[in-house]
């Protein structure tokens, strides 16, 4: 059975302690010079951030609202990321999507392909980095650091099929205070390995509300892919691999601003 977390957005508090966790698990620097202190959007973090939390400020009814939720690499069942990578440095391990770093080329095709943005260009390194679900605890039977470290209850880990029946029965008890209450993670994206209770529309979290796989994908996979190392190897002895890759990341790119626009 695959493993996942479940966050309940309605306990998260902000406190951010799951972000210095990760950070000092995952031996990761401190934000830039410059930092304004919160995040909104995946777009906003660096390749030294595994996971973030955001605040989403919103006026509702006359009063100040604020939506708090942790995100990071969705871990979804069927990644995107994995069938585009050209060196098969991506894989499932118990429901985490683990990379490889050894035999990641930093080509930035699994950041094209993720339909929840996530992966990032880490400048020092020279690959895409992301959360692994802190696999490497996990097989020595440890809570993900994140977990470990939230104080209000916030996170779960443990077996998806309960994650998603504890996630279904909380909605239930929240309905009465929060209508548009629902579990998220459950199907998008042909479903993910962490669930998200939320007590409004996923708009309100910064989440995509109808999060889809680029065609470019299944092109990618179907035509491009087997002829992906053969292309990476050719970068030492040219530009072909930087004309055409350039060119699929804008084309993956847009894809999803129009999925975003139209999603």
């Amino acid at each position: 059975m695959a493993k996942g977390y479940l966050v309940d957005t309605t306990k998260c508090i902000g406190c951010r302690g799951c972000v210095v966790a990760c950070k000092n698990w995952n031996q990761l620097p401190a934000e830039p010079t410059g930092f304004k202190g919160t995040y909104q959007t995946v777009a906003d973090f660096s390749g030294n951030t595994f996971t973030y939390i955001g605040f989403n400020e919103y006026e509702e009814n006359g009063q100040l609202k604020w939506y708090f939720m942790k995100r990071q690499c969705m871990h979804c069942l069927d990644p995107a990321c994995m069938k585009v990578c050209p060196q098969k440095a991506i894989s499932i391990v118990d429901g985490a999507v683990v990379r490889d770093y050894g035999k990641c080329a930093g080509c930035q095709y699994c950041a094209s392909a993720c339909p929840f943005h996530v992966p990032k260009y880490n400048t020092k390194i020279n690959k895409e980095t992301k959360c692994s679900m802190c696999a490497e605890r996990v097989a020595e039977g440890m809570l993900p650091a994140c977990v470990k470290a939230c104080v209000t209850g916030a996170l779960q880990f443990g077996e998806r099929d309960e994650l998603l029946a504890s996630a279904r029965e909380r909605v239930n008890a929240l309905k009465a205070e929060y209508p548009n209450a629902r579990v998220y993670g459950e199907k998008e994206a042909g479903g993910t390995n962490v669930l998200y209770v939320l007590a409004d529309v996923p708009s309100k979290y910064g989440l995509p509300e109808n999060p889809q796989v680029s065609a470019l994908t299944t092109a990618w996979q179907n035509y491009v892919k087997p002829y992906g190392p053969w292309l990476i190897a050719l970068t030492a002895a040219g530009s072909i691999l930087s004309f055409f890759s350039t060119r699929l990341l804008k084309v993956g790119q847009r894809a999803h601003e129009e999925e975003s626009l139209h999603g």
